[in-house]
């Protein structure tokens, strides 16, 4: 299969050029697609380029579009005119493969968008892309796209997600004028992953009620199932809890497939280079470190343990709180003994045999370095963040001399 993407260099493109050379050389094999050529066609392309790209093609996404003219009238001529150009060029070749056309929710013409140039232009696009179909029998998939965001997204441009991520992330102000402001988003991977269902001949169809998409076998428009309806208060203390993270240490509530999940990650994808690492206060003495690394609300925390040869740490208990050791260098002994008893049970550790062993509640224990020149290091978990005002941590040696 020979694809051309006609706005390769914009943020759509970008994203699906790259994923689609990801199935190309192999690199995702999740897609039942054999991928001969990638055609990718911009503003720097040629109309040479374009008329070879139109040839020898089997499926077409038109990306390409104006959004920040400097006058109004480049809405019509960049997006109608070049969707007119491009099909024009397929005709010529009898090229009838499917087409998809990327236009825009503005494209109703409803409330705030009733007086859009950009919504019109977009319109008319979508009814050449239907003529067309009609005329050629080829297949034409119209999407409607909402509000998107994800990575390579251009800050203070036309993203108020990527403005807002690219601001917090580089300390630069923003500006919410009304934080109840509700906004329909569709994260980048939710997008390119229906269009490779397109191409896949797997296209979600639905029509249009009002604004809203409705899911329809028989729709004459596509559209991506997946999208997240936030205010833009709710989207700026997200963003100011990501930004904390490395003070605090705590990592936000990220549920599979969450808004907050797709957030963070084009959060992250805009931190400047002194931001991507950070220090960690790692707690030292004359036995080793200890040092937290992340907590979570409702997930505990987890930590790293140092012990230098020959030494022994814990020697205390706990009434709730339990624990995971995980020793991944060095040789060790963990021994628990239950409170009021003198039952003991040991685990000899190693780190060229990683295993977790849990640190039961009502048991003392300990950890022992069992090297005479390397240290012992132990990943360690505990079902809660430690809480100085109620640490629930109680000295006692697992053996005691009578």
């Amino acid at each position: 299969m020979k694809i051309l993407v006609t706005g390769a260099n914009g943020f759509v493109g970008k994203n699906l050029v790259a994923n689609l050379y990801n199935i190309k050389e192999g690199k995702n094999r999740t897609r039942d697609l054999k991928i001969e050529e990638i055609f990718e066609y911009d503003i720097e392309s040629t109309l040479e380029e374009l008329d070879t790209y139109c040839q020898k093609c089997d499926f077409v996404f038109n990306l390409a579009g104006v959004n920040r003219p400097k006058d109004q009238s480049e809405f019509m001529e960049g997006n109608f005119g070049f969707a007119s150009t491009l099909l024009d060029i397929l005709k010529k070749y009898k090229n009838t493969c499917p087409v998809m056309l990327s236009s825009s929710i503005q494209a109703t013409l409803i409330g705030r968008y009733g007086t859009s140039d950009y919504g019109k232009s977009k319109l008319a696009g979508e009814e050449l892309f239907f003529d067309y179909g009609k005329e050629t029998g080829a297949k034409v998939l119209i999407y409607r796209f909402p509000n998107l965001f994800g990575k390579w997204c251009r800050p203070n441009y036309n993203s108020v997600v990527a403005t807002f991520c690219n601001n917090i992330a580089n300390d630069l102000p923003i500006q919410v004028n009304d934080r109840s402001t509700e906004l329909e988003l569709l994260y980048i991977d939710d997008l390119i992953e229906e269009m490779l269902d397109a191409l896949e001949g797997n296209e979600h169809h639905c029509e249009f009620d009002g604004i809203e998409a409705v899911e329809q076998e028989s729709g004459r428009y596509c559209y991506t199932p997946i999208t997240h309806r936030v205010t833009l208060g709710e989207i700026v203390d997200l963003l100011d809890g990501f930004k904390s993270q490395p003070e605090s240490l705590i990592v936000p509530e990220i549920p599979y497939n969450s808004f907050a999940k797709k957030l963070y990650s084009t959060y992250l994808s805009y931190l400047p280079k002194e931001k991507v690492s950070f220090p960690l206060k790692m707690n030292v003495d004359t036995r080793g470190s200890f040092t937290e690394l992340l907590k979570s609300e409702k997930c505990g925390q987890v930590s790293i343990n140092i012990s230098k040869p020959g030494i022994t740490k814990g020697e205390h208990w706990h009434n709730s709180k339990w624990e995971f050791f995980i020793v991944v260098s060095g040789h060790g002994l963990i021994q628990e003994r239950k409170i009021g008893t003198d039952e003991i049970i040991e685990f000899e550790v190693s780190g060229d045999r990683i295993e977790a062993i849990h640190m039961l509640p009502g048991y003392t224990h300990n950890i022992i370095n069992l090297s005479e020149t390397e240290n012992l290091v132990t990943v360690m978990w505990a079902n809660e963040s430690f809480d100085p005002s109620h640490p629930d941590t109680f000295f006692e040696k697992v053996i005691t001399c009578d």
